[in-house]
């Protein structure tokens, strides 16, 4: 009997379903269920079962990418917290850093921390910064903290005692202290198990954070794990991390701040091995669904990579400079900018008359006007209909009718109208700032990164993908846009091919020039012990293990760090690749300045048995769609017929304007672009003026 693997990738808007077993690839997409996500997942099983008539005994594996963590923050939905700290830094959640997103804006408030200030603790105790004890753990004291913790009802306790980065003894005392008095009944994180790394306000918050959200996620995960079985798939469940790597659900359970970011990863993977096959080394990757835009990039054949990030902050964007308006986790991510527009998002007028797109989402339910449950407000799928880019009777293949007069009728109302507009331009305006708002989330990881976005290429995926890219494209003066095949379910197939990977670090924080470089190898060695450690739990040999080192270095005085590879302790070495990233990144560098080694890190991967063939297999995903004739389309100016094609269509070049229609995505090529498919089944764009 043939075996399968599931990847599970959970929209605002649909539940993308991808199946692959020897020789065979399925796809799916199923409406999300906000109330209970899993209900999604379990009806996808269901329809493989009765459509594909594969059981489910037959699936080995799940592989999932969930925004449940992401959306316990942001919805202040997580566990009842308490945070226990060092006397004297019970305020560090507060203070924060001397930051804010917005300049000049005296009536600014700050997000309030997830632990009110009633349920921060002071435990008396001292560790040093080289872990000496200069203060002993006030045991007692302990005790009597771990009764109020009782006493209060928290479901969860975070314990981050000054430098334990450094020495751990006094937190992991104080949390069986914690643990004796509670009889096992609260989630507990400890900040030298999620972060050990220096920077207070960072590591305070990165493992309240863990311990927010820490019963949300193992409860669903949990859950999601026994209802599988009780379905009849026996496999193990596994889920998607924020730095692109998979891990198991009991590791996730450990550590879900790993899992913040856990959506929009799987399809920057996927972009990458993708690209890499079209022979493109760079390329930005540009994933919009239901509810958001994502957008990253990918150098070198390799994503880039971030330990700075803020979840909460509008857009989501690890920035450096714009700070202070969301929550701090300092663990690895890839480095996504994150905007909430998509094809959910509810078009309004503000004050002024402007028109506005998102970040507020029509979500499934009701979702756009034009799918007829009850949704009155217009929103950008309602205008790609009103202007001919979306089949104005179904989408997903038929499975999703939807009414055009709907759209028209909610976009007459609350936009044309009141705007005195014809609806065909007032759609147009929604398109052209919904384009312009996706722009900034490109922007966000190339131009503020000190990239030029003309030298890559945009590989557009997800549902709404492909209808922006080439506009996308044009605003940035991008030449080549890239549509891999199953656009709408890209991210799903991704989580398939990701590695299974798990990351320790260690603060080292010393001049580079008093490194030893005999005890920089000892302690990359101890890090790779135990990532090694954590792969064996996952049932992966050594065999199949590849490990990385990395350090994080910065000039003397510098507030932040760059991330430079050290598979080397050549200590001259990596100064020199700190040096070359400096340049690369801020335009500059400063060859003769001493350099500070801040963080070193490894990283443990073990990539899918059958990794090999990305592109050949997304190609076989591809449902086959016949040409669907003709129909008009607005692109300024008035309304033209234009053909509207199936994939296959494009084995020759063909000149736009036209329409890409497929069973998971629509491709929209406007007039002065050109189209063909390469050997993989790309679509490959050539965005013209």
């Amino acid at each position: 009997m043939t075996r399968y693997v599931l990847g599970c990738d959970i929209g605002g808007t649909f539940t993308d379903i991808v199946l692959r077993g020897a020789g065979t690839v399925r796809t799916l997409k199923v409406s999300s269920t906000p109330d209970d996500y899993s209900r999604a997942i379990l009806a996808a099983v269901r329809e493989i079962r009765d459509v594909f008539g594969i059981a489910p005994g037959a699936i080995d594996a799940v592989v999932h990418a969930t925004t449940v963590a992401t959306n316990t923050i942001l919805e202040h939905k997580g566990a009842k917290t308490a945070l226990v700290t060092t006397e004297g830094f019970r305020d560090v959640l507060e203070m924060r850093r001397l930051r804010i997103p917005v300049m000049y804006d005296l009536q600014y408030d700050k997000p309030a921390p997830l632990v009110p200030r009633r349920l921060r603790f002071e435990l008396p105790e001292r560790m040093g910064p080289r872990g000496e004890v200069k203060k002993p753990l006030d045991e007692q004291q302990a005790r009597l903290v771990a009764k109020r913790l009782l006493e209060e009802g928290v479901e969860s306790v975070a314990i981050c005692l000054l430098h334990s980065y450094a020495n751990a003894a006094h937190e992991q005392r104080a949390a069986e202290l914690v643990r004796e008095q509670l009889n096992g009944k609260a989630y507990i994180s400890l900040s030298s198990d999620i972060l050990p790394e220096i920077r207070e306000y960072e590591r305070t918050s990165t493992a309240v954070v863990n311990a927010y959200i820490g019963p949300i996620v193992r409860h669903y995960v949990s859950s999601l794990s026994t209802q599988l079985k009780s379905a009849g798939v026996t496999g193990p469940l596994h889920i998607m991390q924020s730095n692109g790597g998979t891990m198991s659900a009991a590791a996730a359970a450990q550590k879900p701040a790993f899992l913040v970011e856990s959506g929009p990863a799987a399809g920057v993977i996927a972009c990458a091995d993708i690209a890499r096959s079209a022979g493109l080394g760079n390329v930005i990757s540009f994933d919009m669904g239901g509810t958001t835009a994502k957008a990253a990039i990918v150098e070198d054949g390799e994503p880039a990579r971030t330990t700075e990030y803020e979840v909460g902050a509008g857009i989501n964007v690890s920035s450096k400079l714009v700070k202070g308006g969301g929550y701090a986790i300092k663990l690895p991510f890839i480095d996504i900018s994150e905007i909430g527009a998509g094809g959910g998002s509810i078009v309004s007028l503000d004050a002024a008359g402007s028109i506005k797109v998102g970040p507020q989402s029509a979500g499934a339910v009701p979702g756009p006007a034009c799918y007829g449950l009850g949704g009155k407000q217009p929103t950008f799928t309602d205008a790609a209909v009103v202007l001919g880019y979306l089949n104005p009777e179904y989408l997903v293949g038929g499975k999703l009718r939807i009414d055009a007069r709907l759209s028209r009728e909610a976009i007459e109302r609350k936009v044309a109208t009141p705007l005195k507009l014809d609806p065909l331009r007032a759609a147009y305006g929604i398109y052209a700032i919904a384009v312009a708002t996706m722009t900034r989330a490109v922007k966000a990881v190339s131009t503020y990164r000190g990239r030029d976005p003309r030298d890559f290429a945009l590989v557009a995926f997800g549902g709404n993908g492909p209808v922006v890219a080439v506009a996308i494209a044009r605003e940035l003066e991008m030449r080549r846009v890239l549509i891999p095949p199953a656009p709408g379910v890209f991210s799903a197939a991704g989580l398939l091919f990701s590695n299974v990977e798990h990351t320790q670090q260690r603060s080292v924080f010393q001049r580079t020039s008093g490194v030893e470089a005999q005890r920089l190898a000892q302690l990359f060695r101890e890090l790779e012990k135990e990532v090694r450690g954590e792969m064996r739990k996952e049932g992966i040999a050594d065999a199949r293990v590849s490990v990385k080192r990395l350090a994080d270095l910065r000039y003397t005085g510098q507030a932040f760090e760059l991330t430079v590879p050290a598979e080397t302790v050549d200590l001259a070495a990596i100064e020199g690749a700190f040096h070359a990233e400096h340049k690369r990144t801020y335009g500059h560098a400063s060859e003769g300045d001493p350099v500070d080694l801040i963080n070193i890190r490894v990283i443990a991967s073990a990539a899918p048995q059958s990794k090999e063939g990305f592109a050949e297999h997304l190609k076989d995903a591809q449902v086959a769609t016949p040409a669907q004739g003709r129909r008009q389309a607005y692109f300024g100016g008035k309304l033209i017929e234009i053909p509207v094609l199936g994939r296959a269509a494009l084995a020759t070049r063909m000149q736009g304007p036209l329409i890409v229609e497929e069973f998971d995505a629509t491709c929209v090529v406007p007039p002065g672009a050109s189209a063909e498919l390469d050997a993989h089944g790309n679509i490959v764009i050539d965005a013209g003026e």
